[in-house]
């Protein structure tokens, strides 16, 4: 029989006790193209109790399904981009081809994961080609909610398309799928531990040549009452990241003769 591609789902989780189980019943339930099937990865980065049990009863409702849904954790809170490494080690250790992908999925439900469809659509093969999400490509709530976020992404994205040549519309997006054959070359070179991943990713991906493609996606936007994490020093440490990731060269490629 011929082996389905696994699509990994990676779900940095902190402090999101009502949210978790939710998100994770959608992905779960997420329509997929035929040829793919579904692997989730939790990255518990020292949320509170509350949240660690919602993680624990997620993978107990999945213990009939070995490897649907696998808990790893911090035991220090360590930031988005840790957590995302993480999970991306974890990926690596478990793929068994290359064909297989992975995708990021925030724990909240600002994200719907009926989408994973149509990025896996845009995936080209190859495995040198990553798909982005794009908020502001689909009418809905997020073209009137959090006008100023919206506005600090996209100075953001145009300073992160003027160094790294591409015209993407959104690279701050969580939805970010990537194939296993790039994400091997792209892990080594990551180092931020919180927001940063996403301009870092985004750099070292122009580094090493790839190509990104855009799809809109779904968007329900929530507000810092509501739990949302991210705030001013990270739109900063953004801009350097995106500056210093610029003036790094890619690592030699070892070449045999």
């Amino acid at each position: 029989m011929e082996r389905v591609p696994v699509l990994f789902c990676v779900i940095p989780v902190y402090n999101e006790p009502s949210t978790l189980e939710p998100c994770v019943e959608r992905v779960l339930a997420a329509p997929l193209p035929p040829a793919w099937s579904l692997a989730v990865i939790l990255v518990d980065d020292a949320s509170d109790a509350e949240t660690r049990a919602a993680s624990e009863r997620i993978v107990r409702a999945q213990s009939g399904h070995p490897g649907r849904v696998e808990l790893l954790g911090h035991i220090i809170n360590r930031g988005k981009g840790a957590a995302l490494r993480t999970g991306f080690r974890r990926v690596l250790e478990r793929c068994a081809d290359e064909s297989d992908a992975v995708i990021i999925q925030d724990a909240d439900l600002e994200y719907d994961p009926r989408d994973f469809a149509s990025l896996l659509d845009a995936l080209p093969g190859g495995g040198r080609a990553a798909v982005y999400g794009n908020r502001w490509g689909m009418p809905g709530p997020a073209a009137l909610k959090r006008r100023l976020h919206r506005s600090g992404n996209r100075a953001l994205t145009w300073l992160s398309n003027l160094l790294t040549g591409y015209r993407i519309a959104d690279m701050e997006c969580c939805y970010k799928l990537i194939p296993v054959p790039l994400l091997r070359r792209v892990l080594p070179q990551l180092s931020e531990n919180r927001f940063g991943i996403e301009p870092q990713l985004t750099a070292v991906l122009s580094r090493e040549g790839a190509e990104v493609t855009e799809v809109p996606v779904r968007y329900d936007p929530r507000g810092f009452a509501a739990g949302k994490k991210i705030g001013a020093r990270d739109g900063v440490r953004a801009i350097w990241v995106i500056v210093r990731e610029r003036l790094r060269r890619a690592p030699r490629q070892e070449t045999t003769e």
